[in-house]
Formats: structure tokens, sequence, C-alpha cells
């Protein structure tokens, strides 16, 4: 004791740095507790999402908020050990939007992908396989970089630089990321597992609903949409495109767009072009960025991944299908082009199958087309004949003229009835042309064109092989000799009666326009009645205008056939 009495003061001390020492142990478990904690709480909210971009993203950010990590990324190892995609967080818009290009995979990161195992440094310049910052890219110091396995494979690795408040990462923030890295391969796995699953049933239910579509009738437009809309989806693609051969064979046309509908229409060549590189090849070709490569690109449309299949097999292939995502997503993996690829070819099969029904049919009709044509010629005809006949002869046996009268108007009647029922064979022995374009059906849309103009239907009487006999040249010359007819009417006629007669017979085809209008226009207006006579002219025939029966104006072209 102290000379007043009061106790030594060595055992308090000694009391106070006992507790310190107690309280700092139990603040460093606390902080062990909330850091194990923290870290449950990463791996539940990792494996809370089965898209795995998300996946991706998630375990970044939970990486840096576990070691209190400044900056961190994820790289994605590709093909040739190289990084196939790097996902970075901690970076503002504008940031990233200087720096030049992402890491590749070099130096001290390619270090990494050759020798997966942690790696902890006070600064990444004093490394000897340092390689340098891409320019534009911020400076770094401290980095702690740890592989993410799924079961035995590298998916990538985990990179963490400038711990917050200048330290360095220490052995405990090395174990906390590989937990979180180990728990990040379950999720990662999950995630794939689902992709591939959800992917493959809507394969499965896309492949049925193609086929039964197709092979029930359905418009194959419709079908080809429906196609594009379901690769769209198995491939979390942002655009997918169905591309066909030009006429000419030189070039692949879009005709299917989902994701970009500005795309149809586009062309791209077969050489230079990913499209047109799978449709030579007859195989499936991939790239990770499209901007990065060599191939045409259509303006006004960035693109990354991308990837184009061939519908059909090689010898046989009838268009391509492409889809591709914006720039910065995670490429296309090789599972999903396979899958794509196989879809793409059952879709080419139905397409074949569904061509194979429709000629069935069309050949069924034409057959039906063609016994309907003899019924009408052998069994019809000759009987219609057979009674204008008789009546003929009876018409001089008939004393009354009221009686004969009859009797004849009787025979002009057959004798009309017989020219239709002509026509009518001629355009059932017609071929049936994609959406009826023979000579005939454009005569019809052209006159049945001039209703709203005329306010009513010209007569129209169509005799002969038009489809059959007229040959492309004079059908180029003779629709724009009747649309002129028919403007010159609406224009000048103020006709309330047009009748048109189109006529093959004798080796030529004959155009006959005529109306009850006002005549034939002044000298100074009959510039367009020059040049259908010069139409006539270039094929060799002749072209007259003068006054009809109908009081009116009469036009008449006519050329040869043959």
């Amino acid at each position: 004791m102290t000379a007043d009495g009061a106790p030594p003061l060595i055992p308090s001390m000694r009391l106070d740095e006992l507790l310190s020492e107690l309280q700092s142990r139990l603040e460093a478990v606390l902080a062990t507790r909330d850091r194990v904690h923290t870290l449950l709480e990463a791996v539940v909210l990792v494996g809370s999402d089965l898209q795995l971009e998300t996946v991706l993203r998630r375990i970044v950010k939970a990486a840096t908020q576990l070691v209190d990590a400044s900056y961190g990324a994820l790289g994605v190892i590709g093909e040739e050990n190289t990084l196939l995609e790097f996902i970075p967080v901690g970076l503002s818009e504008e940031e990233i939007a200087r720096i030049e290009h992402w890491p590749h995979g070099l130096g001290l990161l390619g270090m990494l992908i050759k020798e997966p195992r942690p790696l902890r440094l006070s600064r990444i310049s004093d490394h000897p396989e340092s390689y340098g910052f891409p320019p534009g890219h911020p400076p770094m110091g401290s980095f702690l970089g740890v592989p993410l396995r799924v079961r035995e494979e590298v998916f990538g690795n985990l990179y963490l630089t400038e711990k917050r408040g200048g330290a360095d990462f220490d052995e405990e923030d090395e174990a906390v990321v590989i937990a979180l890295a180990t728990a990040a391969g379950v999720a990662i796995e999950n995630a794939r597992l689902y992709g591939e699953t959800h992917r493959r049933e809507i394969w499965l239910q896309a492949s049925s609903e193609v086929t039964t579509s197709l092979l029930s009738g359905a418009d194959v437009g419709d079908v080809l949409s429906q196609v594009a809309r379901n690769v769209q989806d198995m491939a979390d693609a942002d655009v997918t495109s169905i591309l066909f051969p030009t006429s000419d064979g030189q070039a692949l046309r879009v005709l299917i767009a989902e994701g970009a509908e500005g795309l149809l229409g586009t062309e791209v060549g077969l050489d230079g072009s990913l499209p047109g590189e799978a449709y030579r090849t007859g195989g499936p070709v991939t790239v990770p960025d499209l901007a990065a490569t060599d191939y045409e690109i259509i303006d006004d449309l960035p693109m990354g991944p991308a990837a184009a299949v061939p519908l059909g097999a090689a010898g046989s292939i009838r268009g391509v299908l492409t889809f591709g995502k914006r720039p910065g997503r995670i490429p296309f993996s090789p599972s999903t082009v396979r899958m794509l690829n196989a879809f793409a070819g059952q879709a080419a099969i139905a397409l074949e199958l569904a061509e194979a029904r429709r000629d069935a049919e069309r050949l069924g009709l034409l057959e039906d087309r063609d016994r309907i044509a003899k019924d009408l010629h052998d069994v019809v005809i000759q009987r219609l004949f057979a009674v204008a006949m008789t009546l003929m002869s009876t018409v001089r046996l008939v004393d009354r003229p009221e009686g004969a009268s009859r009797v004849q108007h009787a025979i002009d009647e057959l004798d009309a009835t017989i020219r239709q029922i002509r026509a009518t064979i001629f355009a059932l022995q017609s071929p049936l042309g994609p959406g009826g374009s023979g000579l005939r059906a454009q005569i019809v849309e052209l006159v049945e064109g001039t209703r709203g103009h005329l306010g009513f239907v010209p007569g129209l009487q169509l005799e002969g092989p038009l489809d059959n006999a007229v040959p492309e040249a004079v059908v180029a010359q003779l629709l724009p000799v009747l649309r002129e007819a028919l403007s010159n009417v609406v224009r000048h006629a103020k006709a309330t009666r047009v009748e048109v007669v189109a006529e093959v017979a004798g080796g030529r085809v004959t155009l006959t326009v005529e109306d009850n209008g006002g005549g034939l226009p002044p000298e100074g207006r009959q510039s367009g009645l020059r040049n259908l006579r010069d139409r006539a002219d270039q094929l060799g025939g002749t072209f007259e205008t003068g006054s009809g029966a109908l009081g009116g104006t009469l036009l008449r072209w006519s050329v040869p056939t043959g």
C-alpha cells in the first residue's frame, strides 16, 4: 500500500490492459461474425437468380462489398485462354467510356488464366507479369485475384483492386473471396442448367408448333416470324432475322426481322458477311463481337455477339437464320448455337414438307381443272352446239317474223354462251401462277381498278388461251396499252359504258376498248395514242381508232403472238 493507505497502481493497470485486450478480441469476433453473416447473405443473394448474366454481376458486387474493394471485375474465359467477357463493377459510365478496350487476358490476367490460383499483390505494377492498363483505364494498386470454378472447369476469374483506406488485401480477404467463389460456382452451374433446360423446353414446343403450323396450311411468312421469335427467346438474343437468296443468287435479303424491323429488305453479300459465310459453308458461324471482325456490318445496328446458322443441310440450303446481342453482352455458348442449328434444320425440313404438300394440292387442283375442262368441251359445248344447229334449221320453218327473231336471238345467245365456256376452258387449262399473276388475272385487275374513277365496272370479255399463248414480251406491251386506254376513257370520254375485249385467235392477240363517251380527243392531245401505235409497231402489229357501235370511241390494238 502507499503511504496514504491507497492500493498500488500496478494491478489496476494490468486489469485495464486485460480489459482492453478482451474488448479488441470481442470486436474481432463481432467483426468476423458480421463478415460471415455478410458472406452468407452474399451467397444467398448470388444464388437467388437463375439468369446467368444477372448471377455474374451479383457475384462481382458481393465480392467487392465483402473485402471493401473499390473496383471489381469478372473475366469469363473463352477459347484459346482469352477473356471472352469482362464484367466490371465500380466504374462510372464516364470512366467506362474513356477506356479504349477491355483487357484481353494478357500479362497478369493471362497468368491467372494459365495458373488458376489465388494471387494477392500490394501493387499491380510491381509484378513482373504486369502488362499495364488499356488506355483510359483508371490507375489501380492493391490486387486480389481468385479463380472461379464450375465443377472442375475454370469458368473465369474474380479480380478485386484498390482496397479502401489504402490497405492491402490480407489472408482473411482471400479466404472470404475463395468461399464466395465456391458458392458462386454452384450458382453459375444452376443458372447454366436452368438456361439450358428452359431453352430445350422452348425448342421442343417451338419445333412442334412450327411443324404443325406449316403442315396445316398456315402462311409461311407467319410461321417464319414465329420461328424468329422462338429463336430470340431460346438464345436470349436482342435481334433475330431470317434471310433468303435474291433472285440473282448474289446476295441475301432480310425477309423476317424481330427486334429490329428496320432490317426488313436489307441485303448483304454472300462474300464478306456473317450470314453469307453460313450460307456458303453450310455450317454455323459464331463471333463474340461482330464489330471487331471484318464481316459486313449493317449501318445503325450496333451488334456485339452474333451467330448465323443455315436453314437446311449443305447442298439444299434455303436461307440463313441470324441472331445477335447488344455490344457488351455475353456471347452465345456453343451448346446454344448447336441447339439453334438443329432447330433451324428442323424448320427447314418442315418448310420442305409444307412445300411438298402444297405441290400435291396444286397437282390435285390441276387434275380437277383438267377434268372439268374436258367435261365442258366434250359434253356441254357439244350439246349447246347441237341445240344451236337445230334452232338454225328451224328459223326457216317459222312463218311469223317475231318468232324468227326470237329464234335468232336464242341462237346468238347460245353462240355467246359457247364463247364464254371456251374462255372458261382456256382459263382452267392455264397454269397456276403464284398469286394468280397470269395475263387474265392482270387484265381483270386493271379493269376492276377503274371502278372508283368511272363509277361503274367496265364490261369484260376474255377469249382464247391468253395465259398460255401470249409471250412475255407481248404481255409487257399489252398491259400498258390497256392501262393507257382506260386512263383516256376516265380522263376524256365522260362515258357511262365501257366494253373491253381481249382475244387470242389466228396467231394474234387483239385488245379492243370501246366506250359511249364524247369521241376522240383533239389532235393536240393524242400523244398517248401515238405511244400505243409505237408499241404495236415494235411488235409488228396494228393499231386503229375510230367510232364504235356504242357511239363513242373504238380502240383496237392487235399484234402477232408468234
